[in-house]
């Protein structure tokens, strides 16, 4: 269901402005000027790999939606050291310390997240920086109070950058559709998968309905991800005491 919701939306995609391209420059400023290789994993139609290839000598960009990848490909044609390929993330074979940098835009509540970003934090060299912007769900009368704040600064934005208040009637429809289906984890749990899984993790809420994690993976991070797993695992494993 969700490879054929995101082929109907690389149709109308036209990589203009958008809630999470607004923050695409905060996460080019957490990563370094220069890399080996990058790692992309819910490419899209490319937006981010671009930006990335800038960057890298060789950028992986993967995505589960064949129509995502093709117009990818199409509209990255003067970008060589980009990679685009049809992949499902939960089945793929991630390497292992390869990347000095993995990026996941907007893709990570659609997959298992403990899952992903313990596949994305192994994929990193020591030294490699993790990068994560999506959707959360609010919580709570701050997060109401900043929705109702994002609501008339989307628009200022969206009209400075394209022109116009909203998306047109068929882009709405289509993402509207993709929405009925769609969740979304609450930050709340971000910062506790956060702070078992990326020790010292900088995770942030932005306003316009989107956080960002922030993680560079240090010999020292590694350790001690270690040893809270290993705690984890004890703790689920070890057998219960009835009493009495």
């Amino acid at each position: 269901m969700i490879q054929a919701d995101f082929d109907r939306i690389a149709m109308l995609s036209n990589d203009g402005w958008g809630h999470s391209r607004q923050y695409y420059e905060f996460l080019l400023r957490q990563l370094p000027p220069r890399c080996a290789c990058a790692l992309e994993i819910g490419c899209g139609t490319g937006g981010f790999s671009r930006l990335l290839a800038r960057r890298a000598g060789y950028v992986l960009a993967v995505d589960l939606s064949p129509r995502m990848v093709q117009v990818a490909r199409k509209r990255s044609r003067h970008y060589p050291n980009v990679d685009f390929q049809v992949a499902d993330a939960t089945m793929w074979r991630f390497p292992v310390e390869r990347y000095d940098c993995v990026a996941c835009i907007a893709t990570l509540h659609h997959l298992p997240i403990e899952e992903m970003l313990s596949k994305m934090r192994n994929a990193l060299k020591i030294g490699g920086t993790l990068v994560v912007l999506d959707l959360f769900q609010g919580e709570g009368l701050f997060d109401a109070l900043s929705s109702v704040l994002a609501v008339p600064v989307s628009a200022a934005l969206r009209l400075v950058k394209t022109g116009r208040l909203r998306e047109s009637r068929q882009v709405r429809v289509v993402w509207a559709e993709h929405g009925r289906h769609d969740s979304y984890p609450t930050l709340s749990r971000i910062r506790r998968v956060c702070a078992s899984l990326l020790p010292g993790a900088d995770v942030r809420r932005h306003l316009l309905w989107r956080y960002s994690i922030i993680w560079r993976k240090t010999v020292l991070s590694q350790r001690e991800g270690g040893k809270l797993r290993e705690v984890s695992e004890l703790v689920h494993t070890a057998p219960i005491d009835g009493g009495g």
